[in-house]
């Protein structure tokens, strides 16, 4: 996402729900459509999106698309299809993308307006579930990542902490034989 700092009016819609979750533990947030909706949220998780640059999807609509047809125009549309409880996501592109062992990974590419939508509600979500985690937890956090915890681990083994559990679930699901469903799909 590069350098890109979050609008004054979505860090403040952040605070105030990372607040009420952190206050009330037990609070469920039912009204939070609207939020996903809000043209700066939207705004803004375009601008992340368009940061990360990215292949287009099924529709091959790209970010050179979106800005001939016109950006404000666009997320007009987009979050009246929200407000409305129309907007339905799209399907995956899916491509193959060559590994350092000769495997071929299978990656799914949404469209963008479906990144935008899944970009808007974690800014709307994350503020909320990130109050519940505790500090121990590093992955997919903001402000946190792998160094980090490395160097946490490193000071917990300092201090006499002997066991590191390590967990990579990479394939785990390929070869689950107790989880038929998955390979039903």
């Amino acid at each position: 996402m590069g350098n890109l700092s979050t609008p004054k009016t979505v860090q403040k819609l952040q605070k105030a729900l990372h607040a009420k979750a952190k206050a009330e533990a037990g609070c469920r947030f039912y009204a939070l459509y609207d939020k996903i909706s809000r043209e700066d949220i939207l705004a803004h998780a375009y601008a992340q999106c368009r940061s990360n640059k990215g292949a287009p999807g099924v529709d091959g609509q790209d970010f050179a698309d979106i800005e001939t047809y016109g950006v404000e125009r666009w997320l007009g549309e987009l979050a009246l299809a929200l407000r409305n409880e129309s907007y339905q996501p799209d399907p995956i592109r899916r491509v193959f993308i060559p590994k350092a062992n000769g495997k071929l990974r299978p990656l799914g590419i949404s469209t963008v307006r479906d990144r935008v939508c899944m970009t808007a509600t974690m800014l709307v979500l994350e503020p909320i579930f990130e109050a519940d985690l505790p500090p121990e937890q590093y992955a997919y956090r903001p402000g946190r990542n792998a160094q980090q915890a490395v160097v946490k681990v490193e000071g917990l083994l300092f201090r006499g902490h002997p066991e590191v559990v390590d967990a990579d679930l990479a394939d785990y699901l390929d070869t689950a034989s107790y989880c038929p469903l998955v390979h039903e799909v």
